[in-house]
């Protein structure tokens, strides 16, 4: 009972405090966009886009997209309550679900979201991983709603980077951010396999090559 409690109360404070430690840490940050014709082109279109990005960058996409309208999907995990209530802070809606808890629900709630017209950000590789292995939902979704794929990455010259399955690493302040959207990745409607295995590859491969762009700037292949 007293576990309930203390996690109810950190579930409360924690995020809102996070929230804002990480607009004072971020907005000392020098920031340069990459791709930003990518981006005027979706937006241009006024059609509702799916936004994913790995896992590693959460925080600092979160905050670098705050101003926008989306929903974004998270973890229905007793953990994921922690980031989405983080993403509410950020001024994002939330759909709970994964590939173990609500996935079908979460998924015909996010195509319901992007057919009244709203953006939807996924993590690429999931709430468990593995990391940069892109997990089937992202094209699943595009597929069922014709919303195209905005691929998204950044780097940094100096971070910090913590010991978790995905690496998660944020931007140490003062630090410089290179923010990059790639192409939009289209699916085609009712994809099957084995058709679905080869997008999949692609949008890997694409979100990769994004990945590794952003990070060679600063001489690495890594974060």
């Amino acid at each position: 009972m007293k576990l309930d409690k203390l996690h109810n109360l950190l579930v409360r404070i924690a995020p809102f405090m996070v929230a804002g430690l990480l607009r004072l840490w971020f907005a000392t940050c020098r920031v340069r966009e990459h791709g930003s014709n990518y981006r005027k082109k979706m937006d241009a279109s006024e059609k509702a886009a799916i936004a994913i990005f790995w896992h590693y960058s959460l925080f600092y996409v979160f905050y670098h997209l705050r101003k926008d309208s989306a929903a974004v999907l998270v973890s229905a995990s007793k953990d994921g309550e922690y980031i989405a209530r983080l993403a509410h802070h950020l001024n994002f809606s939330t759909i709970r679900g994964s590939r173990n808890t609500r996935g079908m629900r979460a998924l015909k709630e996010l195509i319901a979201w992007i057919d009244q017209g709203g953006n939807v950000g996924m993590v690429a590789d999931g709430s468990q991983g593995p990391a940069q292995i892109v997990q089937p939902g992202s094209i699943m979704l595009a597929s069922r709603t014709g919303a195209p794929i905005l691929p998204m990455a950044w780097s940094a010259s100096d971070y910090i980077r913590f010991k978790s399955w995905d690496r998660t690493a944020i931007p140490k302040p003062f630090s410089r951010v290179d923010f990059y959207y790639g192409e939009p990745f289209w699916v085609p409607p009712g994809l099957k396999t084995p058709a679905f295995e080869r997008y999949r590859l692609a949008l890997e491969e694409a979100l990769n090559t994004l990945y590794q762009r952003a990070w060679s700037r600063y001489g690495k292949q890594r974060h």
